[in-house]
């Protein structure tokens, strides 16, 4: 089956071969040639088909994903993947948590530092052979790297140059094919979108188990940010839906926070930068700052009136989380939660505030929207966390490493088990590495 496919559903922004449909077409050509493997979604991924802004049909994997992760998230956000992974175990989805370094290079890309096209390429070409070669679909957790990689797709189906650069730095290093074949996945796909194919499956587990527990975000009001690196690089590659304004505006986000029943609230300055955006960040802070404060965190809580700021990418989050406390010592304080969107279904769904999604390490004002969601026993939740940390301290400081591993076998953290499609643990590959030993 050809990669480029359009249906007869008539989609508001149809347009049949547009420019971004002629690296479909040539990547099946550089195939047919030789030069290059491409790693194709399966049966086995259980795909779903979603529209992109032109109407074209965008396959998304479902099961058995490598996760590629995000440096800042991993670092600043954990509750972002953990909620991830926690889906997938409650969907009983494969995936391999990769254990090794899955960085893009795009931050020295965009701070105009020691990156550069050909060095880019080969860094993503290395991160997609590993996938290829574990015999797992990638999924992209990074805004940045998403987009760095559909830009770095573009650049080497359609420039012979720079394949013929990276080749032999693979080669190298181990990297290509088994005819000496470039691996490029079928599609590159964002693990917003992997949400947003999730969203009805999201919406059950929310009636089946988040409100049961008393859970209810019916009332939340919900400003929905969408990342510049997710959206508006190569923009006709992302997820657009008719039932979502329309299909004008990216749909990931917002579709799972509608299926939820929570209240999405419009606001005018929904199309601007958080601050974070590309260069700017790392040679304009104070631009940053300005507009984090001034065209975002201010209209968001006084316009808007939102609860949460809904993200799918980890320097929005970070950004609106910093800049509220920047703004609250020069007098312009605008407190607002400020979480990813499947952090914040996970909670909808009944997932632990601290064990999975792991707001300990958020500092925006959270405790509100827990109140406001009918997590009113956050506290307690909070106190249970502790404890436990307070135990995992005390093993390690006693050397007692084994009964520490044997703990985290059993305790109900996303690591260092996967599931697979049956239900049962599957040690991964970092599963029999001691933890805390160093």
């Amino acid at each position: 089956m050809s990669l480029l496919r359009y249906d007869k559903t008539k989609f508001p922004i149809q347009n049949n071969h547009a420019h971004y449909d002629e690296i479909f077409e040539r990547m099946e050509e550089l195939e047919a040639k030789g030069e290059i493997l491409i790693h194709r979604i399966t049966k086995e991924h259980k795909p779903v088909e979603v529209y992109t802004r032109t109407g074209r049909i965008k396959t998304v994997p479902t099961n058995k994903l490598w996760h590629h992760k995000s440096c800042g998230q991993c670092g600043n956000i954990p509750g972002y993947p953990a909620s991830i992974f926690w889906f997938m175990n409650k969907f009983g989805y494969d995936y391999l948590n990769e254990p090794h370094q899955t960085s893009c290079t795009a931050w020295n890309y965009h701070g105009s530092g020691t990156s550069n096209p050909v060095a880019l390429a080969a860094v993503w070409l290395r991160n997609m052979h590993q996938a290829w070669k574990t015999g797992y679909y990638p999924l992209i957790h990074c805004g940045t790297s998403f987009g760095s990689y559909k830009e770095t797709r573009e650049q080497l189906i359609m420039n012979k140059e720079l394949r013929d650069a990276v080749r032999p730095i693979l080669k190298k290093l181990g990297r290509l094919g088994p005819n000496g074949e470039l691996v490029i996945p079928q599609e590159v796909v964002h693990y917003s979108e992997w949400t947003h194919a999730n969203r009805y499956k999201i919406r059950e587990l929310y009636e089946k188990e988040g409100k049961p527990k008393g859970i209810d975000v019916s009332n939340v009001r919900v400003a929905i940010h969408n990342a510049c690196h997710v959206w508006k690089m190569i923009a006709d590659d992302y997820v657009y839906d008719p039932e979502i304004y329309g299909g004008q505006r990216p749909a990931a986000s917002t579709a799972v926070v509608k299926e939820l029943g929570a209240i999405v609230a419009d606001y005018y300055t929904w199309y601007d930068c958080c601050g974070f955006g590309f260069r700017h960040i790392l040679t304009e802070r104070e631009f940053t700052r300005s507009f984090a404060i001034n065209r975002k965190l201010k209209v968001i809580y006084e316009d808007a009136k939102a609860d949460v700021i809904v993200t799918h990418d980890t320097g929005c989050t970070t950004t609106f989380e910093k800049n509220q406390w920047i703004g609250k010592a020069h007098d312009m304080y605008y407190p607002v939660a400020v979480m990813s969107d499947v952090m914040f279904s996970a909670l909808a769904c009944g997932a632990h505030p601290y064990k999975i999604v792991q707001l300990y390490w958020n500092c925006s004002s959270y405790e509100p929207l827990l109140e406001k969601m009918g997590i009113t026993n956050w506290k307690e939740l909070r106190k249970e966390w502790e404890d436990t940390v307070k135990y995992i301290n005390e093993l390690d400081k006693a050397g007692k490493h084994d009964e520490l591993q044997e703990f985290f076998k059993t305790y109900d953290l996303y690591e260092p088990y996967s599931r697979t499609s049956d239900g049962k643990p599957r040690a991964s590959a970092t599963a029999d590495k001691v933890l805390f030993r160093s």
